[in-house]
């Protein structure tokens, strides 16, 4: 007689989002790839609107806008669209090497315990964090020093 497989109720809830279980750095990049995604979406959503209608509607309009968006609170905002952008793209492109096979070695002969390619590979994924990592640096070294380096 078999098992019945039934499956487990959902009882983490929302904060099901946040805790990854026994998450792999993929699935968590994954994450971190829709995150970003959706917050450039949101930049450019809002650029759009605030450079299109609030020009239209005239120089008093376009002036008090330029006012409010002078807020050091929008610049933080605008550091953070930048960082998002450099690891939504770093990341990306790793994304692209990887589906396409590039640097995943031969297929081998699946014998158990299975090892997907991604994580014999994890090198890879190292290396394009690493790249972040550095560009974040130089970025926020740049924007602290004022354009000295």
């Amino acid at each position: 007689m078999q098992n019945e497989v039934r499956p487990r109720p959902n009882q983490l809830g929302i904060g099901g989002w946040f805790w990854g279980g026994n998450y792999k750095l993929e699935r968590y990049l994954y994450i971190l790839h829709r995150v970003t995604g959706l917050g450039l979406l949101l930049f450019v959503t809002f650029h759009l609107f605030e450079t299109t209608v609030m020009r239209i509607q005239g120089q008093s309009v376009w002036e008090a806008t330029m006012k409010f968006l002078a807020n050091p609170v929008f610049e933080v905002g605008l550091i953070l669209v930048a960082l998002a952008f450099v690891i939504h793209m770093l990341n990306g492109a790793r994304l692209i090497i990887q589906e396409l096979g590039f640097l995943m070695g031969k297929p081998e002969r699946p014998v158990y315990p299975y090892s997907d390619a991604i994580r014999r590979k994890r090198s890879i994924t190292m290396v394009f964090i690493a790249v972040i990592i550095v560009l974040i640096i130089v970025f926020l070294l740049n924007r602290v020093i004022g354009g000295a380096l």
